[in-house]
């Protein structure tokens, strides 16, 4: 088996993992989270989103969790915008690195942001071009890259000339998104080898949803095609308030798990992610998704 040496491990829990939670998780509970997470040698995470608190109300407190978090200089704190008024907000909050999505379907992006997904895609233009001359990180997800939850399976010509477009704008990385967690091992290295087999400036990061119970094989279909970069919640918390019936995010504790059992350096310590899969338990009323941390309750009990 092809296995890389290393993989970075980027945490979205504190964003796109609490996004779907019905009942509001208090600010000082949120930043406690953030600060267990900044010791456990994780080096990106997905802080908060500037979204319009009528759509997302669980990121209605962006700027007092940015204003409350102790930023650790060698972690990248990111913030998702879904337009202009986000990223005027982001700016305002001195946010240094953007998270942008677009659907690679048009029925999600209508759902997700009331525009087409070329609309979306023209709006973010002027967006990134005031982001790179500002210093700004971008990384820029394109959503639904396999299934789209309103029209079935995602043709691969439309990502894969969505890949192409984005990266012409001069962003950092592009995120091949999974987000109903549909996609099967034999697509995912598909779509990820024809996405390599090509010449890019942007890093390419996978980005993969639990629900049929094969993010973690989709992870390994990923590396055999040279992916290194991966978004996990701890816990396995997520899901997409736009797309009905999408699980939670694959499991940081779980993936960190198999790539060291695999050999596969990430940097980050198990025990404090353990800890961390602590705080999150209270903070949901859905049963975790994860698998390391139960067994590590039942081999302690």
């Amino acid at each position: 088996m092809k296995l890389p040496k290393k993989v970075e491990i980027i945490e979205v829990g504190p964003r796109d993992g609490l996004q779907n939670e019905a009942n509001f998780i208090p600010t000082e509970q949120k930043i406690a989270l953030i600060h267990a997470l900044n010791k456990t040698g994780i080096k990106r995470m997905e802080a908060t989103s500037f979204v319009h608190p009528v759509y997302v109300p669980q990121m209605k407190d962006a700027k007092e969790v940015l204003e409350g978090i102790e930023q650790v200089p060698s972690i990248q704190y990111m913030a998702l915008i879904p337009n202009t008024k986000g990223y005027e907000l982001a700016i305002e909050n001195d946010v240094q690195a953007l998270s942008l999505v677009v659907g690679a379907s048009d029925s999600f992006n209508l759902k997700n942001v009331k525009m087409t997904r070329e609309d979306s895609i023209k709006n973010f233009e002027s967006i990134i071009d005031k982001a790179i001359e500002n210093g700004v990180f971008i990384r820029y997800n394109i959503a639904t890259s396999f299934w789209c939850p309103y029209e079935g399976k995602v043709d691969s010509s439309v990502v894969l000339e969505m890949v192409e477009r984005i990266d012409r704008l001069g962003v950092d990385e592009i995120v091949i998104c999974d987000t109903i967690g549909r996609a099967n091992p034999a697509q995912v290295y598909d779509l990820f080898q024809q996405i390599s087999s090509r010449q890019h400036k942007a890093v390419i990061t996978a980005h993969f949803h639990d629900t049929y119970g094969l993010a973690q094989a989709n992870i390994i279909a990923a590396l055999q095609t040279g992916v290194t970069r991966f978004d996990t919640s701890i816990g396995g918390l997520g899901g997409c308030p736009f797309a009905p019936g999408a699980a939670g995010n694959v499991a940081t504790e779980d993936v960190v798990f198999m790539l060291q059992e695999l050999g596969i350096e990430t940097g980050i310590d198990l025990q404090s992610l353990l800890a961390c899969v602590e705080l999150v338990r209270p903070l949901t009323i859905r049963e975790l998704t994860g698998h390391f941390h139960k067994v590590n309750v039942y081999q302690n009990t």
